[in-house]
């Protein structure tokens, strides 16, 4: 490919370009990947995730074409042919692009609004965006996605075929599989239940015992003081970070100290997100269940 020359036409104002006003895209971007590295490093990450990072950092940093070319020619496979990076890493690329920021650092800086997140998806408007992180407990556009298909959100109300239609479309877009010629599995991989479990007393062990780093989320926490509790850890090879939840409805349950949000990704760095919380009511009353997954073996 052939070293972009921006033009008037090929340029938008939009927020990647501001990302990459000082500096070039693939500058701009590798900086971003770079500070996930080290974060995840300080916040005691498994040192393979943030070399992930800093890796694709690297390609990005010695590419002589705009890494945008790449998404618009190739869409987001273009990425993954390259030396360091995954499907994972070629969606957090891409978002940056589209973006000019990255859901996966805010969250890891205490910073993420998903609210504001879900509103840039076709079809979500502020009331769905709020019902989707609160009701829903959904974090991320990937595990909106999932909702999406395996009829959680058909069954909300105000979700009619042609909305879900819409937001479906939306995401595949965002999400690069239309352009990279991807289907949404019917049943995506994700860790047991016994796993997720696993890692849900770990994270709880570890917070109670104050052995965890803690960050400073941005919502519902005015003086910025950090207190939410964050772990990484791993199971064969599932890399997951743990953190309670902090929901409006979290907090109007008393819940910010019992439900656990628990990202996941296998080494090919595509995320999937459950909750785990204390069951209230039912046979399993009492006990620690994966929201969803009640009845999974």
């Amino acid at each position: 490919m052939r070293p972009l020359v921006a033009s008037s036409e090929a340029r938008h104002a939009s927020a990647a370009d501001q990302v990459g006003a000082d500096k070039s895209f693939n500058s701009a971007a590798a900086r971003v990947l770079r500070e996930c590295g080290d974060l995840l490093e300080q916040q005691q990450a498994n040192p393979f995730r943030s070399n992930a990072y800093r890796r694709a950092a690297e390609t990005l940093e010695t590419l002589n074409v705009d890494a945008r070319e790449i998404l618009r020619e190739a869409g987001p496979s273009g990425l993954i042919a390259l030396p360091g990076i995954g499907s994972g890493l070629a969606s957090a690329i891409a978002e940056i692009a589209r973006t000019g920021r990255l859901s996966r650092l805010d969250r890891l800086r205490g910073s993420a609004d998903p609210e504001m997140l879900f509103r840039t998806v076709p079809g979500i408007g502020p009331e769905l965006a709020r019902r989707f992180h609160d009701e829903l407990n959904l974090e991320t556009l990937e595990a909106l996605e999932v909702a999406a298909h395996d009829g959680t959100l058909a069954g909300l109300r105000g979700i009619g075929s042609r909305r879900l239609a819409v937001i479906r479309t939306g995401l595949a877009s965002m999400l690069g599989r239309l352009r990279a010629g991807e289907r949404l599995p019917t049943n995506l991989r994700e860790p047991s239940v016994d796993v997720l479990l696993d890692v849900d007393r770990e994270y709880r062990e570890a917070a109670a015992a104050r052995r965890l780093p803690v960050i400073a989320p941005r919502r519902f926490n005015p003086e910025s003081k950090a207190w939410l509790p964050i772990l990484h850890t791993s199971r064969a090879n599932w890399h997951f970070t743990a953190l309670y939840s902090n929901t409006a409805r979290a907090h109007e349950l008393g819940r910010t100290r019992d439900w656990v949000v628990i990202y996941f990704h296998g080494d090919d760095h595509r995320e999937g997100q459950r909750t785990v919380v204390t069951e209230t009511h039912g046979p399993q009353r009492g006990q620690r269940v994966v929201r969803g997954r009640e009845t999974a073996a």
